[in-house]
């Protein structure tokens, strides 16, 4: 039967497929629209698939808040270019909303809750069929605070949320804004587990030994040290980024305030990126 270019421009600007492969749907159809694009949207469902082993190392952070409740998301794309596409980003807005609405346990949760009337996990392969790019919902956490929280996004790739009580909002997006700067492992040394509080103290005996110290002369070097080490990876033992003369402590003691708890994502984060060959993958489709 003959199919007309405006179905075909009509079935295109609906999936997002290119010209060819419509056209074919509808052939397949009958030149039912409708049914053609159930037809692409199966199809899609199988390219999908072949795209979900590839790494999606790129990405956005995504805040969004409700009432008391803020929510940071990690969602990944292949490349920069898709994270900017106005169809990813409006799939991670809604995922983000759904988030701070639903409060899913996990990500498998949030995956089976709904969005335009399909599950995430639905809306998310529909939309790796039209993109052509493999698209993860990484990872999210959820803050019902009590206090004020402090948030700052860097370009996209860098989220933080922050809680602090008996503080103004200007104080906790400094604090947010530390934390996305300098990435602290904890709030303070209260928080840093025992046994990797006596690791590093092995470590550091073990160095300060093979410098050839007397062993009073050790435990006190150990416990400088120590201390110097925690300060870094501690929030509130970091000089301020705004002030590098004033500890974010102290900061802090100025008004009173204190720190919460706090989530800092960057895009990609642990991600082992895969490195292409192209020769070879061209070599692969002869």
């Amino acid at each position: 039967m003959e199919i007309k270019p405006a179905q075909v421009k009509e079935l295109r600007e609906r999936t997002g497929v290119g010209m060819r492969d419509c056209k074919k749907a509808l052939v397949e159809a009958g030149g039912d629209i409708d049914a053609a694009a159930e037809y692409l949207r199966k199809a899609g469902q199988a390219k999908a698939d072949k795209k979900a082993g590839r790494i999606a190392a790129e990405g956005r952070i995504i805040v969004s808040e409700a009432s008391n409740t803020f929510s940071i998301l990690e969602i990944n794309a292949e490349t920069d270019f898709v994270a900017n596409d106005e169809n990813f980003l409006d799939f991670a807005g809604k995922v983000g909303h759904t988030i701070v609405a639903e409060k899913p346990a996990d990500v498998s949760a949030l995956m089976n809750l709904s969005i335009d009337g399909s599950t995430v996990e639905e809306a998310r392969t529909e939309l790796v069929a039209k993109i052509g790019e493999n698209i993860s919902v990484r990872r999210f956490e959820v803050i019902e605070a009590t206090g004020t929280v402090g948030v700052y996004v860097h370009m996209n790739r860098i989220g933080v949320l922050v809680e602090i009580q008996n503080g103004s909002e200007d104080l906790a997006k400094d604090v947010a804004m530390q934390i996305a700067a300098t990435s602290p492992q904890f709030v303070s040394i209260d928080d840093v587990p025992e046994d990797e509080r006596a690791k590093e103290r092995e470590i550091l005996s073990a160095q300060a030994l093979q410098e050839g110290k007397p062993p009073e002369i050790v435990a006190k070097m150990v416990e400088g040290r120590l201390r110097k080490h925690f300060d870094e990876v501690t929030l509130l033992g970091q000089p301020f980024v705004k002030n590098p003369d004033q500890k974010v402590r102290d900061l802090l003691q100025q008004t009173g305030a204190s720190v919460t708890r706090f989530v800092r994502y960057a895009v990609g984060e642990g991600i082992e990126k895969k490195k292409e060959n192209f020769a070879e993958e061209v070599a692969a489709l002869q």
